[in-house]
C-alpha cells in the first residue's frame, strides 16, 4: 500500500504539471488577472520611483538582491540565493543567483547574454547614485545610499570612478556600510534597489522595462481605458514546492481608473479581480446587494480588512513667508475637524478615529512605541484656539492672510476631502481655499517644486519602521535651491531639533532605543507641524474567491508571483474551513 501510494503521488505530481522548456506547468496556471489602479507608471527607472502605483506595477518585472514575504513582510533572498551580515551590522555578503535571465531585449545577441551577472548588479547600484541630467539625485539614492554605503557619495559627487563599498568577487557581492542601519535589508528589498540590465541601458534602453521579474511589460493600450500588460515570463528562475514553473498567470492587467465609484462599477460587472480600497458608501450596497454571494459556500465573493502602514495628510509650503509661522500651521491644524471627515466622507472607513501622528499606530507592527505620548501632542478640533492663535500670527479673523490654493489629485474621495476641508477652514479661520485637482502625476510634479500652498499626500510605509514615514521631513533631504525637486521631503521643512533626533535613532544599534528616538523626533515634529494629518487608511478590498494567494499585509505590498485563478467546489472550501 505505501509503494502504491508513492506511485500515485508521483503520477498526481506529473498529471498536474505540463511541460515547459525550464519547468513543468501546474494544472491551474494559465489566466488573467485584472484591477484597477488609481494612476500608473510615472518612470520605468526603478530608481527613480516615489509613489506606491508605479512600485506596484514594477516590482512585477523587476526583481533585486531580496524582496519581501508578502505574506509577513519579512526579507528573504531573491537575486541572491543567501546573505549574510556581519557581527557589527557594516557588511553584507550575497550569494547571487547564476540562473536568471533577464527580460528579451534587442540588445541582447544570445540567451547567455541575457544571463544576470554582478557586473549588472554594480552598474544599477552606480547608476541609482548618479545624477541626472540636471544634476539631481535619484530617490534610491537618497533614500537608501547616501551617507550610508561607503563610497557612495564619492561617486555620486564624480569623486570616485567606483562605489568603493559595493564590490563583487565570483557570485558573491559585498556591501560596505559606513554606520550601521538596521532597515539596509528592508531598503534593498524597496523597488528603488530594483535591478536593470548594462547592456541595455549601454544601448540607450534606459526607458525600456526589461527586468528578471516574473513578468514581462507588454504593451499600454488606450482604447477605452488606459490598461498595462504583463505577461508571464516563461523563462523566469523559480518554482513552486512541487517544482512548477512560477508565475502561475498569464496576464496581468491594470486598469487606470481613478474614480473609486467606477472601481467598484468594474469590478461589479466582472471586469476586475480585485478592488483595492472599495469606496465606504459602496460597502453596505454591496454587503446588502449581494448578501448571497458572500455568504453561500463556497463564497462568490470575500471583503478583507486590515489597518494599513498608510498616513493620509496634507503638507505646507514651508517656503511660503506664511507658513513659516508655527501659530498659522497650528491654527490650520485646530481648524480641522477630523471626525466630521470621518464620518460624514470617509463613513468611517479608518484605523483609529483620534489623531496621532504621521507614524500609523499599529501597536501590533510597531511594538514598544508610544503611541499614547504622540496623541497627546496632537490636534483635535478646537475653533478657538484656531482664531486665537492666527490672530496672534497677525492675522485677526482671517484679515490680509490672502487666499491658499490646494493641490491634490482628482479622484471621489479626495475631492470630497479637499472641499470639506476648504469648507471648514472658511467657516473657522475665514481664509479662503482655491481647491485645484490635477492628475497624480502633475500633483506630484508640482509638490516637488512646490508649485502651490498646500498639498495631498498620502504616505505609504516602505518597511515596518517609523524611519519610513519620518524622512519625509528630514531637513537634510531638502536640496539648497527652488529649481530643483525635492522629491523626498516635498515640504522642504528643515528643524535641526528634528534631524538630530532623527539621526540619533538611524545610527542608533539597540532597536529599542532607536524606537525611542523615533518616537522623540516625532514629539517634536508635532510641535512644529508642517503637515495636517488627517487619517489613517484601513482599507476595504473585495476580491473574488477564484483568486488564490493573494495575501494582504499592512504595506499593501502585491506580488503576484504564486497567485492563480481556481474556482472553488464546496467539498474543497469545506475542507479548508475545517482546517
Amino acid at each position: 500500500m505505501r509503494l502504491i501510494s508513492i506511485i500515485s503521488i508521483l503520477l498526481w505530481l506529473v498529471s498536474a504539471c505540463a511541460g515547459n522548456k525550464r519547468a513543468p506547468e501546474a494544472e491551474y496556471a494559465g489566466g488573467t488577472f485584472r484591477m484597477a489602479m488609481d494612476a500608473g507608471i510615472a518612470t520605468g527607472k526603478p530608481c527613480m520611483v516615489t509613489d506606491y502605483y508605479t512600485s506596484v506595477i514594477l516590482s512585477q518585472t523587476m526583481e533585486g538582491l531580496v524582496s519581501l514575504n508578502p505574506e509577513n513582510l519579512k526579507v528573504k533572498p531573491q537575486l541572491a540565493t543567501s546573505y549574510k551580515v556581519s557581527t557589527d551590522g557594516l557588511t553584507y555578503e550575497f550569494v547571487l543567483r547564476e540562473d536568471v535571465l533577464f527580460h528579451p531585449h534587442p540588445a541582447f545577441t544570445s540567451e547567455e547574454d541575457r544571463k544576470m551577472t554582478p557586473e549588472d548588479i554594480l552598474y544599477s547600484f552606480q547608476a541609482a547614485c548618479t545624477k541626472d541630467d540636471k544634476g539631481l539625485p535619484s530617490p534610491a539614492y537618497t533614500s537608501i545610499f547616501r551617507k550610508t554605503v561607503k563610497g557612495a557619495t564619492a561617486y555620486f559627487e564624480g569623486k570616485a570612478k567606483t562605489i568603493s563599498g559595493i564590490r563583487a568577487k565570483g557570485n558573491k557581492l559585498v556591501i560596505e556600510l559606513i554606520e550601521k542601519d538596521a532597515n539596509f535589508l528592508h531598503k534593498l528589498a524597496d523597488i528603488n534597489a530594483a535591478i536593470t540590465s548594462r547592456k541595455v541601458s549601454q544601448a540607450n534602453g534606459e526607458q525600456a522595462i526589461i527586468g528578471t521579474g516574473p513578468f514581462l511589460f507588454a504593451d499600454i493600450t488606450q482604447e477605452k481605458q488606459k490598461t498595462i500588460l504583463l505577461e508571464k515570463n516563461p523563462d523566469y528562475y523559480m518554482q513552486d514546492a512541487n517544482g512548477c514553473a512560477l508565475p502561475y498567470l498569464d496576464q496581468l492587467e491594470f486598469i487606470i481608473e481613478n474614480g473609486k465609484q467606477n472601481q467598484l462599477a468594474l469590478f461589479q460587472q466582472g471586469k476586475t479581480d480585485f478592488i483595492l480600497d472599495i469606496p465606504a458608501s459602496g460597502i453596505t450596497h454591496m454587503l446588502e446587494g449581494r448578501i448571497r454571494d458572500f455568504n453561500s459556500v463556497p463564497p462568490l465573493l470575500v471583503l478583507r480588512s486590515n489597518p494599513l502602514l498608510v498616513t493620509n495628510y496634507y503638507f505646507f509650503n514651508m517656503q511660503d513667508p506664511r507658513f513659516k509661522d508655527i501659530r498659522v500651521r497650528k491654527a490650520f491644524n485646530y481648524a480641522v475637524d477630523r471626525a466630521r471627515i470621518t464620518r460624514d466622507i470617509l463613513l468611517g472607513q479608518v484605523h483609529e478615529n483620534g489623531f496621532y501622528g504621521v507614524v500609523p499606530p499599529i501597536p501590533a507592527t510597531f511594538a514598544n512605541y508610544d503611541f499614547e505620548g504622540i496623541r497627546r501632542e496632537g490636534y483635535g478640533f478646537d475653533p478657538e484656539k484656531a482664531r486665537e492663535l492666527l490672530a496672534q500670527a497677525g492675522y485677526p479673523d482671517g484679515k490680509d492672510f490672502g487666499s491658499v490654493t490646494l493641490k491634490f489629485n482628482i479622484g471621489d474621495l479626495q475631492s470630497a476631502v479637499a472641499e470639506e476641508f476648504a469648507r471648514q477652514i472658511s467657516a473657522v479661520l475665514n481664509i479662503n481655499v482655491n481647491i485645484d485637482g490635477s492628475s497624480f502625476e502633475q500633483k506630484i510634479k508640482d509638490a516637488d517644486y512646490l508649485k502651490g500652498d498646500i498639498f495631498r499626500t498620502a504616505w505609504y510605509g516602505d518597511y515596518c519602521s517609523p524611519e519610513t514615514f519620518l524622512q519625509s521631513f528630514y531637513g537634510k533631504l531638502v536640496p539648497s535651491s527652488m529649481q530643483e525637486p525635492s522629491p523626498m521631503n516635498q515640504s522642504r521643512y528643515s528643524n535641526p531639533a528634528f534631524d538630530a533626533l532623527f539621526e540619533k535613532a538611524r545610527h542608533e544599534k539597540k532597536v529599542s532605543r532607536q524606537l525611542q528616538y523615533f518616537n522623540a523626533a516625532e514629539k517634536e515634529l508635532l510641535k512644529d507641524p508642517p503637515m495636517i494629518v488627517l487619517w489613517y487608511a484601513c482599507d476595504n478590498q473585495l476580491i473574488y474567491s477564484k483568486v488564490r494567494n493573494l495575501q494582504e499585509n499592512p504595506m499593501n505590498y502585491l506580488s503576484f508571483k504564486e497567485v492563480y485563478i481556481k474556482p472553488w467546489t464546496r467539498e474543497e472550501y469545506q475542507d479548508r474551513r475545517r482546517k
